[in-house]
């Protein structure tokens, strides 16, 4: 690999979220202020959309690593789950015992019971949701149902959606327009701005080791942007292609030709090929 041609201690460009590696990008920051208002300020829904790749799992990781000690976290990747296993996923996070909760309204008492416990002791419970454009209706509205649980201060249960634009459209179902109104703060997630991008590219390289000069041409960069959208997924993906086509040549400036080749070898890029030409 081109780790040591360019003085890298490891790859600066995966695609597998990681905190090491998160850029403070305007987008996100602005997303994980809002998180954080609406938690403090004790709403019971959020929603934060965007496309595929802008980074919604790393925001939610971000987001859970921000809270402090008075919150009790829960993190469902994969909600496609009729309602009976929803809860029981739930209450598997929250550590409450299994064993005797055979049916829905038993199991639902005692995820009431252990959240009262919880209120009892000073915390509050946050659920991130992740894919939640995925989740069936009957499961958005047991959510509803056990989001109704609330002292006279607060909510017990803060649930926080994170979704493609899909989840939208699921809201939109008149099932569940209960729950749509009760979703006071919501963040549609946007791609890096052209302004962003160097910076980022740096950030990255930087955790990556290293620790030379800027290793993408102003023209590389450019086409980075333009043949991506700015989303980060996608800068990733072009980012390591043209680093392997620099390295292929022996270079240690990636250009503009090694971005082109990397965004002709992608079936993801957004735009016409003679617009990247």
């Amino acid at each position: 690999m081109y780790l040591s041609h360019f003085g890298l201690s490891e790859l600066p460009f995966g695609i597998t979220p990681d905190t090491q590696f998160a850029f403070a990008a305007n987008a996100h920051q602005e997303a994980l202020n809002t998180l954080l208002v609406a938690v403090g300020s004790g709403e019971g829904f959020i929603k934060i959309t965007g496309e595929v790749g802008t980074g919604k799992t790393l925001l939610c990781r971000r987001f859970l690593a921000a809270l402090g000690d008075e919150y009790v976290t829960a993190y469902l990747p994969n909600p496609y789950l009729e309602p009976r296993t929803l809860l029981l996923a739930l209450a598997e996070e929250l550590g409450i015992a299994l064993e005797r909760y055979d049916y829905q309204f038993h199991l639902v008492k005692a995820l009431n019971e252990a959240l009262l416990e919880f209120a009892r002791r000073g915390k509050r419970v946050v659920l991130c949701i992740d894919e939640a454009q995925a989740m069936p209706i009957e499961s958005l509205e047991a959510l509803r149902l056990l989001s109704n649980l609330e002292t006279e201060k607060r909510k017990l249960l803060h649930l926080v959606l994170f979704g493609q634009p899909e989840l939208d459209a699921r809201l939109a179902n008149p099932a569940v327009r209960q729950l749509r109104q009760r979703i006071a703060f919501h963040y549609r997630l946007e791609g890096l701005q052209r302004g962003e991008l160097d910076l980022y590219l740096a950030h990255r390289l930087r955790v990556a080791g290293y620790r030379g000069d800027g290793l993408f041409a102003p023209g590389a960069v450019r086409l980075l942007h333009r043949a991506s959208g700015g989303i980060p997924r996608m800068v990733n993906i072009l980012a390591h292609k043209a680093l392997l086509c620099a390295f292929g040549e022996g270079k240690q400036l990636v250009a503009a030709r090694h971005t082109r080749r990397a965004a002709r070898d992608t079936e993801e890029v957004r735009l016409p090929w003679w617009r990247i030409w």
